[in-house]
């Protein structure tokens, strides 16, 4: 249990987190939701440690581990296996002191501990992660430094999912993921047997992978049942009830003072006056609803209507290296209204082909062949590193509009979304999210009649990415999309293009239909195929194999173990509840301690129905997950 009381937490004068408390239980998926800037991440650091607190506490279960991806990534020369392997330090110290121990029964000792923390199938279980996240076979074997800094953030995520921590705390940990990433972590989180508090802006992941939000605001934490959408509806229909009472007791109020207002001093009123008074003062406040508004984001429409198709490539080759294509042979056409999701993993083209229709990239072979006024846009996050640093969004714009007066400049500032607080700051100043913001306005300033995004959300919070969205539906353009958002794809794209093995194939299916797909795995039949090679290997690799399943178990099995392990402690509490008080004269002699033991017993009771159904919901799980590792 992570029990969060009265906590208040000050930096630089600023109060970010006041007299803050919530209660998380084990085994619970919590995603920690608010605008950036609220102290989401100082919260974390208060949590893992790393800060302390200027009143109130943080207390956890006894024993228990947190686990936190490292806040820079590996670049040693250490494999990628062998890193995440060495975050089991448990595991790593006993290994070693094998190697030296000569007191027998200590070497017992070493080795049954082995067994019990299963690390014998550590390197199966490693090695399934980094392949989850996006590293094959060859990959593993290679040293971290040979990894650019996205890559080994993934690595030092492979890590922490390889300690199983009683706690894991994931602060956005899809930034450095593409969409195959994140659909792979999001079923990981699903099936974690443990406690999770995530940090994210992606709305598929919080609807998907957790059963409660926790929404940090005014330096105040509230647990909600249920996923982000979910979330959103119960705040608002909060919000709503809570500014119609308001309203009336604002209504009340002004009805009560008028009354006092036209009486206080008359001697026959005095005393009713008197009594409205208190009235009054009794009454509670309640505060207006304080809503941050989030700027809206629009694209220019284009300036010419242009008859499909818009780009056409006709036998196309793109890659780097003569000789090496990364994408071979493509025939394929984008017209006027197409709305394209590109998938596939980082690596196999995705970032290619989308340069190659820029401009930036001269294709090896082939024709591409564009409409004769078509204008195109093009955005990357990379490209927020060639803003100008000390020159503000209205300069910037100015480059643009030279003769323009400064009230239209600021006028088209203001349609990127930026505030009129943020237009003369200088771009090194602003957030990830207004560059972002900047960015998206600039490579579109002209009226595109095709929009290209290349992963446009990562600096993005969820409102904005809901701005974004709305954008992109009132766009009349084109649009080719990469992103890792799951929800932003589903909402605004009409078509999926599969980047695999050298190809652009459209995807037949919608997003489930590829999440099955990269869970599962592109050729359905390798598991029939993994089947029928079993009868060609030895009873040792037969016995080998099956405990490598049985340890992908083992987190699951731990959890059903505990929790069995509270159900019975739960029985063992209510049978001595139920033993004071079938004494009759508990209540005649001690009423108040009647009542407590019953209020126990009713608790107990609750915890254990709990309990019982989480015990069954696992256990049909376990059970399921078993039989297909047989």
């Amino acid at each position: 249990m992570l029990q969060i009381s009265d906590l208040t937490f000050r930096i630089g004068g600023r109060t970010l987190i006041e007299n803050a408390a919530v209660t998380i239980h084990d085994g619970a998926k919590v995603g920690l939701v608010g605008r950036n800037g609220t102290g989401k991440t100082t919260l974390f650091n208060l949590i893992a440690g790393e800060l302390s607190p200027e009143s109130g506490s943080i207390e956890l279960t006894r024993g228990a581990r947190i686990g936190r991806v490292a806040q820079e990534a590996p670049g040693s020369d250490i494999s990628l296996i062998d890193f995440v392997l060495a975050a089991d330090v448990e595991r790593t110290a006993l290994l070693a002191e094998a190697e030296t121990a000569l007191d027998p029964h200590r070497i017992a000792d070493i080795q049954v501990r082995l067994a019990d923390i299963e690390a014998h199938s550590a390197e199966a279980r490693a090695a399934t992660i980094l392949a989850g996240l996006g590293f094959d076979a060859a990959d593993q074997r290679r040293p971290c430094a040979d990894f650019s800094g996205g890559w080994r953030m993934r690595v030092a995520l492979a890590a922490v999912l390889f300690m199983a921590p009683d706690l894991l705390l994931l602060d956005e940990p899809t930034n450095y993921l593409d969409l195959e990433g994140t659909l792979w972590l999001t079923n990981y989180v699903q099936r974690y047997p443990y406690t999770v508090v995530l940090i994210s802006h992606d709305r598929d992941l919080l609807d998907s992978a957790v059963g409660h939000i926790c929404h940090l605001s005014e330096g105040k934490l509230t647990l909600w049942t249920g996923g982000y959408t979910s979330f959103a509806r119960q705040r608002q229909e909060k919000m709503i009830l809570q500014e119609k009472m308001r309203e009336k007791m604002d209504a009340r109020r002004k009805h009560l003072q008028s009354f006092v207002d036209r009486f206080r001093y008359k001697a026959s009123k005095a005393t009713q006056a008197q009594s409205r008074i208190k009235m009054l003062e009794k009454l509670d406040v309640i505060g207006a609803i304080v809503e941050d508004h989030v700027q809206p984001i629009s694209f220019p429409e284009p300036k010419v209507k242009l008859a499909p198709p818009i780009v056409v490539y006709n036998k196309v080759s793109l890659g780097y290296e003569p000789d090496k294509p990364v994408l071979k042979n493509l025939t394929l056409r984008i017209d006027d209204d197409d709305r394209i999701a590109l998938l596939g993993k980082n690596g196999n083209g995705k970032s290619t082909f989308a340069k190659a229709i820029a401009d930036r990239l001269e294709p090896m072979a082939g024709d591409i062949t564009k409409a004769s006024k078509i204008e195109i846009a093009f955005f990357a996050q990379h490209q927020l590193d060639e803003l100008h640093p000390d020159e503000s969004a209205v300069a910037h714009v100015r480059r643009l509009m030279l003769d323009a007066p400064d009230a239209r400049v600021r006028s088209r500032v203001a349609q990127m979304g930026l505030d009129s607080s943020k237009m003369d700051t200088p771009a090194r100043e602003l957030s990830g999210g207004e560059k972002a913001r900047l960015l998206l306005g600039l490579a579109t300033f002209h009226g595109p009649n095709l929009l290209i995004l290349d992963e446009p959300t990562n600096h993005l919070d969820i409102d904005s990415r809901e701005s974004l969205i709305e954008a992109l539906n009132d766009f009349e353009g084109a649009v080719i999309l990469i992103s890792h958002d799951r929800h932003l794809v589903e909402a605004t794209m009409d078509r999926l293009w599969l980047v695999a093995d050298g190809k652009v194939t459209p995807f037949d299916g919608d997003m489930d239909d590829y999440k099955r797909y990269v869970i599962a795995g592109p050729d359905q039949g390798e598991r029939g195929a993994a089947k029928a090679d079993d009868a060609k290997l030895t009873n040792a690799d037969r016995r080998r194999l099956a405990a490598e399943r049985r340890a992908q178990l083992a987190p699951l099995r731990k959890r059903i173990q505990g929790i069995e392990a509270e159900m019975e402690k739960l029985r063992r509490t209510i049978a001595r509840i139920d033993a004071a008080l079938a004494d009759p004269a508990l209540f005649t002699a001690d009423p108040q301690k009647g009542a407590r033991l019953s209020k126990e017993r009713a608790d107990a009771v609750r915890s254990l129905d709990t309990s019982e159904e989480e015990w069954l919901i696992l256990s049909a799980e376990y059970e399921e997950a078993e039989a297909d590792a047989s």
